[in-house]
C-alpha cells in the first residue's frame, strides 16, 4: 500500500492540478468577458451589459458591434487558439520533438498555399475579403487550405517512415514550408494588385475573419477536429514510450497517424483559412501547459493545452484592439512576443525538462 508520506504528496499534487484547472478556467472567462466589453469602439460598460441581457434594441449600432463583431471574434479566438495548441501538442508527441508545430513543420505554409491558389488563382472569399469571383465562397478557401495542410503533413509522415532522425525530419518540414512559400511568392507575382493586397492582409493574422453567419460552420468543423484529438489521448500516451512499445500494447500506429493527420489537418487548415497563418500559438502553448502541469500525460495535458490555447488567443485578440479607433494590430505582430520567450526558455533548459518520457 501507499506510505503515509506518499499519500499527502499525491493529494498535494492533485490539489495543485485542480488549482491550475480552476485558474485557467477563471482566466478564460475573464478574458472572454473582456473581449466583449472592450474593443476599438468605446461602448459604456452598462450599455454592453444591457445588450448582453437583451435589454437594448436590436437595431442600435452598439448592439450590432457587440453581437455581430465582438462576439464572433471572441468565439473565433477561443476555438482557433484551442485548435492550434492541440495540433501543436499532437505533432510534438508523434515526432517526439519539442520544436514540432504547425508553423515549424510547414503545415500552415501548405494551408497558406491552398488559400493562395483559391484567392489569387481562382478568385475566392474568406471573411470580409473577396477577390474576383466568389468561387463557392469561403468553403472553397477552407477546402484549399485543408488540401495544402494535409499534403504537407502527409509528406512529413511519409518521410518519417524513411528517416528516424527527428532533427532531419524537422529540416525536411522546414524545406517543404520554403517550397510552399516560394510557390506563394510566384502566385503573388502574377496576381492582380487587389489580390496581392487582400492576401497580404489575410497573412497578417486576424480573428475578425469569421462572420456571425459563418461561425456555426467554423466552430462545427473545429469541434470535429478537437473531438478526434481527444480520442487520441491513450494512443498518444503510448507513443511517448516509442512506436514499438505502442505496437506491443495493441495500438495500431498507422491508424493513429491517419487520424492524427485528419485531426491536425482540419484544425490547422480551417483556422489558417479564416484567421491567417498565426505563428507561435501551436508551438509555444503546449510547452506552457507542460510547464504548468509538470507532466506529459495527455489525459491532463490535452485538455489543459486546449484551454491555454484559448486563453492566449483571447489575450492576443484583446491586445490587438488596444490602439482603439487608430486601428487593429495584426496578430502576427503580437504572438511572437508572447511565444518566442517560451521557446527560448525550453531550448535553454531542455536538459533539465524531460518532456517525452
Amino acid at each position: 500500500g501507499l506510505s503515509a508520506e506518499v499519500l499527502p504528496e499525491n493529494e498535494r499534487g492533485m490539489t495543485m492540478k485542480y488549482r491550475i484547472w480552476g485558474g485557467i478556467v477563471l482566466l478564460l472567462v475573464l478574458l472572454l468577458a473582456a473581449n466583449l466589453f472592450l474593443g476599438s469602439a468605446r461602448i459604456p460598460f452598462r450599455a454592453v451589459l444591457g445588450i448582453l441581457a437583451g435589454e437594448e434594441g436590436e437595431k442600435t449600432a452598439w448592439t450590432y458591434i457587440v453581437w455581430q463583431t465582438r462576439f464572433p471574434q471572441a468565439v473565433t479566438a477561443l476555438f482557433a487558439g484551442a485548435s492550434l495548441a492541440v495540433a501543436g501538442v499532437m505533432l510534438q508527441t508523434v515526432f517526439a520533438n519539442p520544436l514540432a508545430g504547425p508553423s515549424i513543420l510547414g503545415i500552415d505554409s501548405g494551408a497558406s498555399l491552398g488559400v493562395a491558389l483559391v484567392m489569387l488563382l481562382c478568385g475566392g472569399t474568406v471573411g470580409g475579403i473577396t477577390v474576383g469571383l466568389t468561387f463557392s465562397g469561403y468553403v472553397a478557401v477552407v477546402v484549399g487550405a485543408f488540401a495544402g495542410a494535409a499534403l504537407i503533413l502527409g509528406l512529413i509522415i511519409f518521410f518519417s517512415t524513411l528517416i528516424r532522425s527527428n532533427v532531419m525530419l524537422l529540416i525536411i518540414g522546414m524545406m517543404m514550408g520554403y517550397i510552399a512559400s516560394s510557390a506563394i511568392s510566384l502566385l503573388n507575382f502574377f496576381a492582380t494588385a487587389e489580390g496581392v493586397f487582400s492576401y497580404t492582409m489575410w497573412g497578417m493574422g486576424d480573428f475578425s475573419g469569421v462572420s456571425a453567419g459563418q461561425l456555426p460552420f467554423f466552430c462545427g468543423i473545429l469541434s470535429v477536429g478537437l473531438f478526434l484529438a481527444l480520442l487520441l489521448m491513450k494512443p498518444l500516451n503510448a507513443l511517448l514510450l516509442g512506436e514499438r512499445y505502442a505496437g506491443n500494447l495493441g495500438i495500431n500506429v498507422r491508424r493513429v497517424r491517419v487520424v492524427l493527420l485528419i485531426s491536425t489537418g482540419l484544425l490547422t487548415a480551417v483556422t489558417t483559412a479564416f484567421c491567417g497563418p498565426i505563428a507561435f500559438i501551436g508551438l509555444a502553448v503546449p510547452h506552457i501547459a507542460r510547464l504548468l502541469l509538470g507532466t506529459s500525460n495527455h489525459n491532463l495535458l490535452l485538455p489543459v493545452t486546449m484551454l491555454c490555447g484559448a486563453v492566449i488567443a483571447l489575450l492576443c485578440n484583446l491586445i490587438s484592439v488596444l490602439p482603439g479607433s487608430a486601428g487593429v494590430i495584426p496578430l502576427n505582430a503580437i504572438t511572437p512576443v508572447l511565444g518566442a520567450p517560451v521557446i527560448i526558455y525550453v531550448i535553454v533548459n531542455q536538459r533539465k525538462i524531460q518532456y517525452f518520457h
